[in-house]
Formats: C-alpha cells, structure tokens, sequence
C-alpha cells in the first residue's frame, strides 16, 4: 500500500491535478477522475488501483486531444496513434481511442483513402499515392479499393497537364523530354501512362 501525501491543480491546466505518493510526483488525472474516485490526502492506495484510474483519466483526456486534431483534417488510424504517442499517451490509451473513434465513425481508412486518391489524383499517379497512403499507415485493401476507381484515361490527362507546364519555355529535344520522364516518373506515374502523355512530341524512353 501507498499513501496519498498531496493533490494539487495543474498550472496549465486547471481541469487535471497531480497526484503525489509518499511525498513524491507520481502522475497527473483529471479532476473529474479523482472526484469520481474519491481521492484524498492520507489514503491508503495500491499501485495496481492507481495504474487503473490513471488509465480511466487519460483515456478521456486523450480521446477529447484526439478529437481536436481530428477537427482541422481527416486523419488515418495510424496518424491517430501517431499523435497520441507524440504526446506520451500509452498503446493502451491510443488502441482505445481509436476503436471510440471508429464506433463514432470519425476514423474510416477506407473512406479517407478514397479521398485522398480523388483530391492527389488531380497532381500525382497511382504508384505515388500509393506510397503515400501506405506511409499514412492505409492497409493494401483499402488502398486497391480507392485506386480502383482511378481511370488510367484520368491518369493520363492529369499526366499530360503536368506535362505542358513542365514544357512551358522548353525545347523538345530529346535530352528535355527524358528530363520530362523522369520529371513524370517521380511524380507517380507509370510507363504507360508517361509513353501516352508524351506521344504529342514523339517517343522517349529512358
């Protein structure tokens, strides 16, 4: 057993409270958690129940800090853990978090990927916006389902835009339009893709 020698309010956040056991900082709740559980000076506490209302207070608080961060742009799952990790919030909390989130359907990977391939498809191909769903943490699935819907005529058309900017200015002389492959090639597209958007000034292979 631990004794409870001191709760005092958060400077910075008036809403939590410190917790010190046998005259030592131990962790932070929120208010609302040591009222909840009858915390007080001088009682007796085990280690295991204090690890308990820990967890209960910091679930809360991190789905209210997770919700705020949801508010500006969707997130990913991943993103999500990410953030809460980034703010020393444990597996535990953040898992939790997460499954709230989804019952609240505010986290959806599926939905998010098929967003995210609408809105980057108008300046990137499909193998760029794959890498970036999987960095984001996207499952394969979800990513297939949302590039299925990502038309190579639309691909080549978002290619041949890039392209004419690109162009503006320059010459087609063979050393600018294998410049202009690779300039497509990084943005995500594929041979085809870049074979097609380049018939305008004749062929050019790496």
């Amino acid at each position: 057993m631990n004794e409870i020698t001191g709760i005092s309010p958060q400077v910075k956040d008036k809403r939590r409270c410190n917790i010190y056991i046998d005259g030592r900082f131990c962790c932070g709740l929120t208010l609302e958690a040591a009222v909840k559980n009858r915390l007080k000076v001088g009682q007796s506490i085990e280690p295991e129940r204090l690890a308990e209302i820990q967890l209960e207070s910091e679930k809360e608080t991190a789905f209210d800090k997770a919700l705020n961060h949801l508010s500006a742009t969707r997130k990913t799952e991943k993103q999500v853990r990410d953030f809460l990790a980034g703010k020393g919030y444990l597996p535990a909390v953040a898992e939790y978090v997460v499954e709230k989130l989804r019952g609240y359907h505010f986290l959806d990977d599926s939905e998010y990927a098929e967003a995210y391939v609408e809105n980057a498809a108008k300046r990137k191909g499909g193998r760029l916006i794959r890498m970036e769903l999987r960095a984001k943490g996207v499952a394969d699935e979800s990513i297939d389902g949302a590039l299925g819907a990502l038309d190579e005529e639309i691909e080549i058309a978002t290619a041949k835009e890039i392209l004419e900017k690109y162009m503006r200015g320059k010459t087609a002389e063979r050393a600018t339009l294998q410049k202009a492959y690779r300039h497509l090639l990084g943005k995500g597209f594929s041979y085809d893709v870049i074979k097609e958007a380049l018939q305008v000034y004749g062929e050019c292979e790496e």
